[in-house]
C-alpha cells in the first residue's frame, strides 16, 4: 500500500496472488476501521478512545430511551443541525424542491422513475393456489405496511438513492413510505432540494405519498426501528449508508427487518485486450469518488492494457472535484489485477462476490454464464456500471462485501411477505394426518400427534 498517494500511481498493478492477499480479502464490518479524521470526530464526540460499534450502539441506545429528546441531541452534535422544530419535512417544501431544481434535471428523474417502475413491474410476484394436492393449498403474497428508507447524503446528495429504494417499494402496494436523510449542516430540518425533488416526483405517482424527515446516520436508523414522539416506526428499513448507517442496521434487526448490512460500494471490472483503456479508467474513479472507502478493481488478463488504465487514472484523477476522494480509495482499497487468463478473472471476481461487475471484453455473453456471484452484471462498455445507477431500470441497492454470494439487489420481493394457505379437503386430510402422528410420535410430541389423530378418525 503506498504510503504517500500524491508520489505514488494511484493505481497499483498486481498480480492475482498479491491481489489475493490484500485487495480481495474481505475483513469484518466489526473490524473495519474509519479515516483518521472520522475517528478523530467519534473520540471527541464521547470524550474518549471509542470503536464505530460503541458509538452506533450508544446512540441507539439513547434514541431508544428518550427518542426525540436524545435524535435532536444527536442531530446537533453529529450533523450540526436543528430538529427541534421538528424533522419531518411539509409536502409544501418538496414541491418548492422541484422548482428550486433545473427542470431538465427534475425530468431527468421522472424518466429514471418510469424506468425502475417499469422494470419492477416485470417482476413476477403473484399469489398463487392449487388443487393438485388436495384441497386448497398456496401462497399468498402481502406488501409490508411500513418501510424506511435511508438515503445518504453527508457528501453529496443522492436523489437517485430515493428512487432506487422507494420505488420497488410502490410496485409492491407498501402502504407507508419514509424516507430519511441527513439534513444540511448548519440549518434547520432541511435536505438537498434535488434529493426532494426526487421524493416529490414519486409523489406524482397515483396514491402514493412519500414522507420526509431531516434525520441521519445511526441516529435515523433508532428513530425508524423504535419509534418516536414524531418518526413513526417501521416494519423495515433498507438503504446503503456509511459504516454507522451499516453498523446501525444489523443492530436493530429483529426489532426491524432489513435488506441488508450493506459496506462501502464496489465495483470490479473485467476486461480484455479490447477494452479501451479510457473508458475502463472512468468506470474506476466513478467508484471511487464514492467516498473513502469505496472499492474499485480492474481484473484484466492484459498486462499492456493494465499499464495504459494505470496511466489514464492519472490523467483522469485530478480533473475531478472530488480527486481527494478518488485518490484515496483507489489507493488503499483500489488497484488493477493481471490474472493469467480470463477464467482466473473471473474465479477472482466470484471469489470477491461484488456489488457490481462490469464486463468490458469482446464476448460479454460468453462471460455470463460463468458469472455465479454479482449485485449486478454490466455487460460490454457501453452498458456502464454509471447507467445502472441512474436509469437503467434495476434497483442500484446491491449486495456489498461478499453477501453477493447469498442475497440480491434491492426489488419488489423485498417488501412482500408470503403467508402459506392450507385448506386441505376431508379425504386428504384423512389420508396424511396419520402420517403426521407417526411423525409426530416419533419426536416425542404426543399432544401433536393426539391432534392429528383426531383428524384422522372417521
Amino acid at each position: 500500500m503506498p504510503a504517500d498517494p500524491s508520489s505514488n500511481p494511484c493505481a497499483r498493478i498486481l498480480t492475482a496472488t498479491e491481489a489475493r492477499d490484500s485487495i480481495l480479502r474481505r475483513g469484518l464490518l466489526q473490524d473495519s476501521t474509519v479515516p483518521p479524521h472520522v475517528q478523530t470526530r467519534i473520540d471527541a464526540l464521547f470524550s474518549a478512545p471509542t470503536t464505530p460499534l460503541a458509538c452506533v450502539q450508544a446512540i441507539l441506545s439513547s434514541i431508544r430511551e428518550s427518542g426525540d429528546g436524545a435524535l435532536i441531541d444527536w442531530t446537533s452534535r453529529i450533523d450540526g443541525a436543528d430538529i427541534s422544530a421538528g424533522s419531518e419535512l411539509p409536502v409544501a417544501a418538496l414541491q418548492t424542491a422541484v422548482k428550486a431544481t433545473p427542470a431538465a434535471v427534475v425530468d431527468s428523474l421522472r424518466v429514471a422513475r418510469d424506468r425502475v417502475v417499469a422494470f419492477h413491474r416485470k417482476q413476477p410476484v403473484t399469489s398463487w393456489f392449487t388443487n393438485d394436492l388436495g384441497g386448497v393449498l398456496g401462497q399468498a403474497v402481502r406488501p409490508i405496511q411500513r418501510v424506511g428508507f435511508y438515503v445518504p447524503g453527508g457528501t453529496a446528495p443522492l436523489p437517485s438513492t430515493v428512487l432506487m429504494s422507494v420505488l420497488p417499494a410502490v410496485v409492491a402496494g407498501c402502504e407507508e413510505l419514509v424516507v430519511a436523510s441527513p439534513p444540511l449542516r448548519g440549518g434547520g430540518a432541511d435536505i438537498a432540494a434535488v434529493t426532494l425533488a426526487a421524493c416529490a416526483v414519486i409523489n406524482e405517482l397515483p396514491g402514493v405519498r412519500v414522507r420526509v424527515f431531516a434525520i441521519g446516520g445511526a441516529q435515523a436508523i433508532g428513530a425508524l426501528a423504535y419509534g418516536t414522539e414524531t418518526v413513526p416506526r417501521v416494519d423495515k428499513i433498507v438503504g446503503p449508508g456509511n459504516i454507522f448507517v451499516a453498523m446501525a442496521k444489523r443492530e436493530v434487526f429483529g426489532v426491524v427487518g432489513i435488506d441488508g448490512v450493506y459496506g462501502p460500494t464496489e465495483a470490479v471490472v473485467i476486461a480484455d485486450e479490447a477494452a479501451n483503456a479510457e473508458c475502463v479508467a472512468a468506470d474506476l474513479l466513478a467508484q471511487a469518488e464514492h467516498d473513502y472507502l469505496a472499492v474499485p478493481i480492474l481484473l484484466t488478463t492484459c498486462a499492456d492494457l493494465a499499464k495504459k488504465v494505470q496511466e489514464e487514472v492519472e490523467t483522469q484523477v485530478d480533473k475531478l472535484p472530488r480527486a481527494k476522494v478518488a485518490r484515496h480509495s483507489m489507493a488503499n482499497q483500489g488497484g488493477i489485477v493481471v490474472g493469467k487468463d480470463m477464467d482466473e478473472c473471473v474465479d477472482m471476481a466470484n471469489e470477491f462476490a461484488t456489488e457490481h461487475v462490469s464486463l468490458c471484453v469482446k464476448g460479454p455473453w460468453d462471460v455470463v454464464g460463468k458469472m455465479k456471484n454479482a449485485g449486478g452484471l454490466f455487460l460490454g462498455e457501453a452498458s456502464c456500471e454509471v447507467l445502472g445507477d441512474y436509469v437503467a431500470g434495476p434497483s442500484h441497492v446491491m449486495p456489498t462485501g461478499g453477501s453477493a454470494r447469498y442475497s440480491s439487489p434491492l426489488s419488489v420481493l423485498d417488501f412482500i411477505k408470503v403467508m402459506s394457505v392450507v385448506g386441505l379437503d376431508d379425504t386428504t386430510v384423512k389420508r396424511i394426518a396419520v402420517d403426521a402422528e407417526r411423525i409426530a410420535r416419533a419426536e416425542g410430541l404426543d399432544g401433536h400427534a393426539e391432534a392429528a389423530r383426531m383428524r384422522a378418525q372417521d
